[in-house]
């Protein structure tokens, strides 16, 4: 397929993607496509910032009138909510955002958006969260935000695991603040006797990673979700399928959530089979 090639003019409006590293960047090869093909004058360009820089890149991105807002990517969620104004109900129980739009009168809006298309991925391949029991490795603003869209689609228990367990235990409280009905606890990473077991840790990213928890105790029925996009197959998907278990990709999470995302923007909006007909995706 050609590639798309978004207008870049006068009027061009952009939406920064901030985050550190950005080789694993998949959104602008999802936003730009779609953008031209719509007709749509806006662009999303990566930005590489790590977290020393990144208030007061924010800070200087907020006076330019063509600045729509920011897809906030690790390690930035969890900070990134300590600088809006206005928080949305989701992005406050997750305690971290991966949006921050720029208001009528130059105000940070945040909103999360990670969770809600975690949970459209499992519906759309048939995996009702209702009643089940998840684990969440991970407690950082995505697994945060996939661990309330959970509690949020009726999950009856989430264990939360971090190599930080003071996080893990403060967002097993959230949880059970937000929703006294479900059973939350921060646990081991044992994948053992879960219906739905969910890597929200950059592990995968890198060459060499270890496995976020231990495969070897998947029983075949359990679910096993990702976050990590800079590959396809992680080594995590490729162990769970040997053990027979149904997956979902990192990638499938972003193009469920960017109908929302774009609607948070206030650009039309499409389906996500739309955006994936459309975009350019490439892995390294």
């Amino acid at each position: 397929m050609k590639p798309l090639t978004p207008l870049i003019d006068g009027h061009t409006v952009f939406i920064a993607h901030i985050g550190f590293p950005t080789h694993s960047f998949k959104a602008p090869l999802i936003y730009n496509p779609y953008f031209a093909d719509a007709g749509i004058n806006a662009v999303v360009v990566p930005m590489a910032c790590e977290a020393p820089q990144f208030e007061s890149l924010i800070k200087a991105l907020l006076p330019l009138p063509n600045f729509k807002g920011a897809l906030i990517t690790m390690p930035h969620k969890v900070t990134a909510l300590a600088l809006a104004d206005t928080t949305s109900p989701v992005a406050s129980v997750a305690g971290a955002c991966n949006a921050l739009k720029r208001g009528t009168n130059g105000e940070l809006i945040a909103d999360m958006f990670d969770g809600a298309g975690f949970v459209l991925g499992l519906k759309g391949k048939q995996f009702d969260p209702m009643g089940k029991r998840a684990l969440v490795v991970g407690s950082g603003g995505v697994g945060s935000a996939i661990a309330a869209s959970l509690a949020d689609a009726g999950v009856a228990e989430v264990g939360v695991f971090d190599v930080n367990t003071a996080a893990a235990t403060a967002l097993a409280q959230r949880l059970r603040t937000h929703y006294p009905l479900l059973r939350a606890a921060s646990t081991s990473p044992d994948p053992s006797g879960y219906d739905l077991v969910v890597n929200a840790t950059p592990l995968g990213m890198k060459t060499g990673d270890p496995l976020p928890f231990d495969t070897d105790k998947l029983a075949p029925h359990t679910f096993v979700g990702e976050v990590v996009m800079s590959q396809a197959e992680t080594p995590l998907l490729a162990a769970a399928r040997a053990k027979g278990c149904p997956v979902q990709l990192g990638v499938d999470m972003l193009f469920e959530q960017i109908p929302a995302y774009l609607e948070f923007f206030g650009f039309p909006t499409t389906s996500a089979a739309n955006l994936r007909a459309l975009a350019q995706i490439k892995y390294n």
